[in-house]
């Protein structure tokens, strides 16, 4: 089964890590998917590579002109100015919170649940991400595991690049899934 049908958003701005986004983006696009980069930078946004910026993607939509209804799976590349910067946008957060409401599957990487903290949707999850942010995802009210990649209903989550291949293929397998009724709101 491929993903022809299927829609996803990358919600991600300037500073993001590089291989989260363009590894991801384009196996769901070999795939099939139709895969949308959202943000609230019009034009391009830059990534992070090692100690350096990094390459840009075109920005196609928004998130202000956009909603959860309009995507079936939702992810959240990394790097540290990334997620820190858009958890301070409300649009942002809506969005990311409107997925669970609509039980569809959500996909953060790295330091990227720091998006999910910020949303409310973090609590009572079992979830791994970047080492740094650990503590933060435990006073959050998650399990946190040390693990490459872990689902819980629909969430996937991983630790850093080096987890990518098995991340990717949790993101098209839970893509293909469908909704998942125990991704809610703190479950």
């Amino acid at each position: 089964m491929n993903l022809e049908n299927k829609k996803v958003a990358i919600l991600v701005t300037h500073g993001f890590e590089k291989s989260e986004l363009f590894e991801p983006y384009n196996a769901l696009k070999e795939e099939g998917a139709t895969v949308d980069i959202i943000s609230y930078h019009e034009g391009e946004i830059k990534s992070w590579d090692g100690d350096n910026w990094g390459e840009s993607i075109q920005v196609d939509k928004l998130i202000k002109d956009v909603k959860a209804e309009d995507y079936h799976t939702l992810v959240l590349p990394g790097g540290v100015a990334n997620p820190d910067s858009m958890r301070t946008n409300e649009d942002a957060l809506t969005f990311i919170k409107d997925f669970f409401k609509l039980s569809k599957p959500v996909a953060a990487i790295c330091h990227a649940p720091w998006l999910l903290i910020s949303a409310g949707v973090i609590e009572n999850r079992k979830v791994t991400s970047y080492k740094s942010i650990k503590d933060d995802v435990i006073n959050a009210g998650a399990e946190w595991v040390d693990e490459p990649v872990v689902v819980d209903e629909g969430l996937t989550t991983s630790r850093n690049p080096d987890d990518l291949p098995q991340f990717i293929s949790k993101v098209i397998e839970e893509l293909k899934e469908g909704k998942h009724e125990g991704q809610v709101v703190n479950a």
